[in-house]
């Protein structure tokens, strides 16, 4: 009887005070909304993918690719030799792969952007010989027969500007031919193709002679004859490609043979992998927004215990258990958490929209959002439990209110006493953090971060602990400094502000939690950028940097184009070998052309900067963690098998532009023997004494036209490249850190909505005594903005004591510059201000129209 007498109360609660119940329930809204964002968006995505898939290696029955992805391919000889058993295999059509990276100039002769879709070039199979049924259409014009024409899928001709007829260059992103002249003679229609997808492709002699050293392809696909299916031709292929050795039955097949649905769902798995990992990241950052959205919510309600004293009181006075009050309470969190839920899985479903918008136009594919179970259960699980856990603690306070309270006149909040035993729990809590961060500092690698993450979840409960008591005399100083200029309303504010230090101190850690980590990231972000800028300084001679794009590899043929340019006196290009060494996978560079020593800063520790044909230069850290030295033999395994030994011929410190090893030219040429494959990753440029930047410039861009991934850039843009790439990847995480700081903000917004109700008495004693409209908001803006500012002291100052020893102990990765970012640190402080001005607005004017006679009587 009682429980039900209880839930109609609880119930008639929350009808009667309308105002209070959107509030709550907007503070869960805004947490659970980006739970629900992130899965809907990475499901929509994946469904996107999978549907792209399900047309790929259409009518493959089997493929055969390398089993080592950094491998130089499938034989051509192999080929050959399933072509001659196809009949007694089952294979009805064998068609081998020839293709590659590619650039496609536009119209205007830049290159074509993709937006990180893939650009590739291959052969063109007539339909009748294709293996793949994927479903491309030549819809215009007609297939390339000779060399030097082109098709060119039509979504990528409409965006370049091209079509049939049209004249343009193709420069391959690998090998060492120049650019290609071309000519578009048709387009094709690809359904499945992405948005910024580009497919070039050749007449086949010239496709397999520009991607193909000729003896090797990138895969073979076979369809089956009526009567054997994919798993029995998958099996006699795999037969013939992976015989066992009787010596060493147990050995790695050298090639991966799948059926057609194999290839299918291992590309999905792929995508899968990479969007698991998006959604976790998504999901973090919503973890952000739960936590300060939980002492929002927090907060919330034990104002609203507060505010309902005396009616819980009398309740207990007339009958009702603690258990009745507990539970009354509970049901009303039960309530809101619901709704909000509901409302946030809604909110969320307009997030993902948003968010697929924004990534359809940079190449991925868009279709309908996937709303399933999962998003459904999570917005409103997430939202009740998060709801329930925030307010537990005001409900066991409630249940603790005895019969007498029903007496007084007052509805202070029970508990905003003493703060002695949470202070001290903070402080022993942070003395710990502190010395952990210490030992951090002292420790090297992994074990540094390992010590300064507990430390910052130490330090951060630390400041959850110990912040009330720290409120009062902040609070109390800021408020001493800016109510100077406002007089008794600045004091009236600064009272207001520090007389329930736990309150203030919850309204004001939202905030904090926010600004903590945006000031890990910029410290991060800031020290980053010194750290690039500090080593080009140091280490960059040249005057100019040949680059490819979006720092992607070039073809091997720039270096030969630079070298042209009559103005340059020292050119040297870093071209890319893949290689074995042991089990392990490497990448080594070597460079071509002149002497390093002219182009980069190399400080030798021993040996000779000189690199000899057959010899290798390492780094410092590689001579430590290998255990090599100067005149030692080490032996590296091609990517086809062969042994290629070199001798180590100097040790250099450790640099990040020059990487861990430097082989000779010859030993590199055995290690990449295709021309196809031979990459560059970067050509420094030094100008002849007495020429100008401008003109040798004007020259080396008139020379890499053609390659039109190639940028050419001073120290300077250089270093603005790095900088931009890791502006951009701040502004995303700054981004989703939004999130937080808006929950923050209408955190404060809320709880001086619910304190301008609960002082409701007292603003119309203020206004009846005299105190005008204009003054009373006055007050309410300052008490926001003294709480704002003392929120973002509190986040600066954590924050720099867990960012700095962060950037101090990834030193041992090559971070060996601490930088503070001041402009962010002052822009943060100044932005909590008017932050707090904002916040109080809505709550300011409600305030401001109260009637002084009505809040009186009641």
């Amino acid at each position: 009887m009682a429980s039900s007498v209880m839930r109609k109360v609880s119930l008639r609660s929350l009808a009667a005070h309308k105002l209070r119940l959107i509030l709550t329930v907007f503070s869960v809204v805004l947490g659970t909304s980006f739970v629900a964002a992130a899965v809907i968006f990475t499901s929509t995505v994946q469904s996107s993918f999978n549907n792209i898939f399900d047309n790929v290696a259409r009518g493959v029955a089997t493929q055969v690719t390398p089993a080592d992805p950094q491998g130089p391919g499938v034989p051509i000889a192999l080929a050959d030799q399933l072509r001659a058993d196809r009949a007694e295999l089952g294979i009805d059509k064998l068609q081998v792969d020839f293709s590659g990276p590619v650039t496609i100039a536009t119209a205007d002769g830049s290159g074509l952007q993709t937006g990180g879709a893939p650009s590739i070039g291959s052969a063109y199979i007539p339909p009748e010989d294709a293996v793949d049924s994927s479903g491309w259409t030549l819809v215009d014009g007609h297939a390339p027969s000779a060399p030097g024409e082109v098709v060119l899928n039509n979504t990528a001709a409409e965006k370049a500007g091209l079509s049939v007829g049209s004249k343009t260059v193709v420069a391959l992103g690998a090998g060492t031919t120049a650019p290609l002249d071309v000519t578009v003679v048709g387009l094709l229609d690809m359904p499945a193709a992405t948005g910024g997808f580009v497919n070039v492709q050749f007449e086949r002699s010239q496709a397999e002679e520009i991607f193909s050293d000729g003896k090797f392809v990138g895969s073979i696909d076979m369809s089956a004859v009526p009567g054997v299916s994919d798993t029995e031709l998958r099996d006699r292929v795999n037969a013939v490609v992976n015989p066992v050795d009787p010596n060493d039955p147990d050995a790695e097949p050298v090639y991966e043979v799948r059926t057609g649905e194999q290839v299918r769902e291992d590309q999905k798995a792929d995508v899968a992998t990479f969007l698991n990992i998006f959604r976790y990241i998504l999901l973090a950052f919503a973890a952000i927004g739960l936590v300060v959205g939980t002492f929002i919510i927090y907060n919330t309600f034990s104002m609203i215990v507060a505010q309902r004293n005396r009616e819980l009181a009398l309740l207990r006075a007339i009958g009702a258990s603690r258990k009745n009050v507990s539970r009354s309470v509970l049901l009303e969190a039960l309530i809101v958490g619901l709704i909000g839920g509901v409302i946030g899985l809604g909110l969320g479903v307009g997030i993902a929209a948003i968010m697929q918008a924004l990534t359809s136009s940079s190449g991925l594919p868009s279709g309908g959002l996937q709303v399933g179970v999962a998003a459904i259960l999570s917005a409103v699980f997430v939202g009740v439990i998060v709801t329930l856990l925030s307010a537990w603690f005001p409900a066991r306070r409630a249940s603790r209110i005895p019969p007498v309270e029903a007496m007084r006149n007052s509805a202070a909040e029970p508990g905003a006493g003493s703060l002695r035993h949470r202070t001290l729990a903070g402080i022993v809590i942070g003395l710990i953090g502190i010395a952990l961060l210490i030992g951090g500092i002292f420790v090297t690698g992994a074990g540094a971060l390992l010590l300064i993450g507990l430390a910052a979840v130490l330090i951060i409960l630390a400041v959850v602990f110990g912040a009330p008591a720290l409120s009062q005399p902040v609070v109390g100083a800021i408020g001493r400094v800016l109510q100077v200029p406002f007089g008794t309303v600045g004091k009236l504010a600064r009272t207001n502000a520090i007389r329930n230090p736990r309150r203030s101190a919850a309204t004001a850690f939202a905030l904090t939690i926010g600004l903590i980590l945006v000031v890990i990231i910029g410290t991060l972000g800031a020290s980053f950028k010194g750290a690039i800028d500090a080593g080009v300084d140091k280490q960059l001679r040249a005057d100019f940097v040949v680059s490819g794009s979006n720092n992607a590899p070039m073809s091997a043929a720039v270096g030969g184009a630079v070298e042209e340019v009559p103005d340059a006196q020292t050119v040297v290009a870093f071209d890319i070998a893949f290689a074995k060494l042991g089990d392990q996978n490497v990448s080594l560079t070597t460079p071509v052309g002149g002497p390093i020593s002219d182009v980069l800063q190399i400080d030798m520790i021993d040996g000779s900067d000189a690199i000899g044909a057959d010899s290798i230069l390492i780094s410092e850290q590689v001579s430590k963690s290998r255990d090599w030295a100067t005149g030692d033999e080490v032996t590296f395994t091609s990517t086809t098998g062969e042994d290629v030994p070199v001798r180590v011929t100097g040790i250099y410190e450790d640099n990040p532009a020059l990487g861990d090893w430097i082989i000779g030219n010859q030993a590199f040429d055995a290690l990449t023997p295709a021309a196809a494959q031979r990459m560059t990753f970067v050509v420094l440029v030094k100008a002849e004494p007495g020429v100008s930047s401008a003109a040798l410039r004007d020259q080396l861009e008139t020379a890499l036209k053609p390659y039109l991934t190639a940028q050419v850039q001073d120290k300077q843009e250089f270093k603005n490249s790095f900088a931009s790439v890791i502006d951009q990847m701040m502004a995303t995480l700054y981004a989703l850190l939004g999130l937080a700081l808006l929950i923050a903000v209408l955190g404060i917004i809320n709880t001086l909505a619910l304190s301008v109700v609960e002082r409701r008495q007292e603003i119309g004693m203020l206004r009846a005594i005299g105190m005008s409209r204009a003054q009373l908001r006055r007050t309410i803006y300052l008490e926001s903005t003294y709480i704002a500012i003392f929120g973002a002291l509190l986040g600066v100052v954590v924050g720099l004591a867990i960012g700095l020893p962060l950037v101090h102990a990834l030193r041992h990765w090559g971070l060996d510059v601490i930088a503070v970012p001041w402009p962010l640190i002052i822009g943060t402080l100044l932005g909590s201000a008017v932050v707090g001005v904002v916040a109080a607005l809505w709550p300011a004017v409600s305030a401001a129209r109260t009637k002084p006679l009505e809040a009186i009587t009641e």
